[in-house]
């Protein structure tokens, strides 16, 4: 019986910074610059698909009552990437999953990655991607130009099976956020383990209108179950803000000052998780569009929260089974391995989150804040005291960067 050779997925979003070569391994990327084709039109279905496989793996990850954070964007482009070497069924599953054959997903991967390139403001956003190939791997020329053209990722050679490879990924993506998610890769990789497909992205933005320390003050937080906890809440002391009450909710976008990406913050008007069971890909650009400038009195929990796990049953789950079979997988347009064909491990995901007085993460920009001295009876009042959901939207395409819920401090 012919062994079967592992392909494993690591997925390292958060907001977070930072971007370096990794110490100890060989440096292929050059090789590969150049001889890919020119990316054709990007699909606008690629980007509602995000929201899509980012509200089912939510709700397929998630453990109710307590907190969640994915990001849709970093676990799509991966999986657009690694779509580059997959063939016949295995393809069709990725490209059904991922809503746009494969030529689309690039170009998509392309035209999202340019313009998180050049975002303004504070906004600082790498979205890094690297390919770690085991020397028995022979990877196929046009699989590796593609990913390194539309993708822009790095490529890595190193015996992988070696705990040295393992500190290698594990520093790079250490460096690659700053030491905040300092260990991806927990163990060696297996013996059969011959690509490595690694994926971090860092984002740290400051709030349009920031928030004053002094409204910071403390309050109850009711899970679901009834707990209370106390917590601190932001407020925005009676401002304008961007307010919408529609699919079931009420919420605010608080944009940062990039003017591109903002912070949507959704408290449904029921229980958290039946609304759930309602989000899909359209959600998300339906409560941007309902958004109106109101006044409003917002408190907004200050948090951090992290999350991590193993994705690969999850998207199993939602009809990428064949890429997980070493029976059935296809990865014949990515290489060859001589002890028998490939198939994907393991696809592991991690990603963390700060709210604060200035944005998300830590941003160093400053915008004055404006506090209300007496608050007028025409104003809403947004306390976001019971589980809400939350994302970091493009406020333009609707794509969303980070996808998570708030249930306990």
């Amino acid at each position: 019986m012919k062994k079967r050779k592992l392909l494993a997925l690591c997925l390292v979003p958060a907001l977070l910074a930072g971007c370096a070569a990794p110490a100890g391994v060989t440096d292929l990327s050059r090789q590969f610059e150049a001889g890919a084709p020119a990316p054709p039109e990007a699909a606008p279905a690629a980007d509602a698909a995000i929201g899509t496989l980012g509200a089912e793996l939510l709700r397929a990850a998630r453990e109710p009552g307590e907190n969640t954070l994915l990001s849709p964007l970093s676990v799509a482009l991966a999986l657009s990437m690694t779509a580059n070497g997959a063939a016949e069924d295995t393809l069709a599953e990725f490209e059904a999953l991922l809503g746009a054959d494969v030529a689309a997903l690039n170009a998509n991967a392309a035209s999202l990655l340019a313009d998180y390139a050049a975002l303004g403001g504070s906004t600082e956003c790498s979205i890094a991607d690297s390919l770690w190939l085991d020397g028995r791997l022979e990877a196929n020329e046009l699989f590796l130009s593609r990913c390194t053209a539309f993708y822009g990722a790095r490529l890595y050679q190193a015996d992988l099976d070696t705990d040295g490879a393992r500190r290698a990924v594990n520093n790079w993506v250490g460096e690659v956020t700053r030491g905040l998610i300092p260990e991806v890769l927990a163990e060696t990789p297996a013996p059969e383990t011959v690509l490595l497909l690694v994926n971090a992205l860092y984002l740290k933005n400051a709030w349009a209108s920031e928030f004053d320390p002094l409204d910071t003050r403390p309050g109850d937080f009711t899970a679901a179950d009834g707990s209370e906890a106390e917590t601190d809440f932001l407020s925005n002391g009676l401002r304008a803000e961007q307010y919408f009450a529609a699919e079931g909710a009420a919420g605010v976008v608080l944009p940062y000052d990039d003017g591109r990406l903002g912070f949507l913050a959704v408290l449904p008007d029921g229980e958290l998780d039946a609304w759930l069971e309602t989000l899909d890909g359209d959600t998300l650009p339906a409560l941007l569009a309902a958004a109106e400038e109101e006044r409003v009195l917002l408190r907004l929990p200050k948090f951090e929260a992290e999350w991590g796990g193993e994705l690969k049953e999850l998207l199993a789950e939602l009809g990428l089974e064949t890429a997980f079979d070493p029976a059935q997988a296809d990865f014949s347009a990515l290489g060859t391995a001589p002890d028998g064909p490939l198939y994907v491990s393991s696809v592991v995901h991690k990603a963390r989150i700060e709210v604060n007085e200035k944005g998300t993460e830590a941003a160093a920009a400053t915008v004055a804040g404006l506090n209300g001295a007496a608050a007028p009876t025409d104003y809403r009042e947004l306390v976001l005291d019971r589980p809400f959901c939350y994302a970091v939207v493009d406020l333009e395409r609707g794509v969303p960067l980070f996808l998570g819920t708030f249930e306990r401090p």
